[in-house]
């Protein structure tokens, strides 16, 4: 070790040399603890280290309660991410690139996304396109009749915000004031790659859910 490594412990030791110093004496009677008297405060004391003992035992089943909880909501958040089944409900110019995303050439089916035509069936909506005023209450109707948990994506700038006919009479400005939407994909249109990126984004989020540990929480 040369002396250029020994810099830093020589600017320690420099730093300690305005410490004072105390006296083993004084040093030994600050520490010294004076042991407890026997009277009823002892008693007191006890009971208090037995309550405490108890709400630890209980604190300790409720942790273990919620571990096996959160690993149910790991197995069913496995299963929901992994079986998506979108709803087709294409609007405009969107919808072909939706389509595009189903073909052969992305192949959601190996990610377990496969559209269903009914929405009894599906969880989750991909609005693609333009949504109306008129075509409004039917978008509705279909989101109701999904079952929870149910979730949307907004696919293109129609649907997010209105795009390209935002200043329209007849035209939504967005789906979110519909619907609540969980995954924006922008663009006009937004390419296959997208959609999917952002149906693998709703993966994640509903990897992320604890609806079983929010229950117990919420009831005991």
């Amino acid at each position: 070790m040369g002396p250029l490594a020994l810099r830093p412990f020589a600017r320690l030791a420099g730093g300690l040399r305005g410490v004072p110093r105390v006296a083993p004496a004084a040093l030994g009677a600050a520490l010294r603890v004076t042991p407890p008297h026997r009277d009823s405060s002892n008693t007191a004391l006890s009971k208090m280290s037995e309550l405490s003992l108890d709400t630890f035992g209980e604190r300790k089943a409720v942790h273990g309660v919620e571990y096996v909880l959160t690993k149910v909501d790991q197995v069913i958040n496995w299963a929901r991410k992994g079986s998506i089944w979108p709803m087709t409900f294409g609007l405009a110019c969107c919808a072909v690139e939706m389509m595009h995303a189903a073909a052969a050439r992305y192949d959601m089916d190996r990610f377990g996304i496969i559209f269903r035509a009914s929405p009894r069936q599906s969880d989750v909506m991909i609005v693609a396109g333009t949504l109306t005023n008129k075509m409004a209450p039917a978008l509705r109707k279909v989101y109701d009749q999904m079952a929870e948990p149910r979730y949307v994506v907004s696919m293109g700038s129609c649907a997010n915000g209105g795009g390209y006919y935002h200043y329209s009479y007849a035209v939504v400005r967005g789906c979110d004031r519909i619907v609540p939407v969980d995954i924006y994909v922008p663009g006009c249109p937004p390419t296959a790659e997208a959609l999917l990126y952002g149906l693998l984004q709703l993966q994640k989020k509903i990897n992320r859910e604890r609806g079983v540990l929010h229950w117990f929480r919420k009831n005991f």
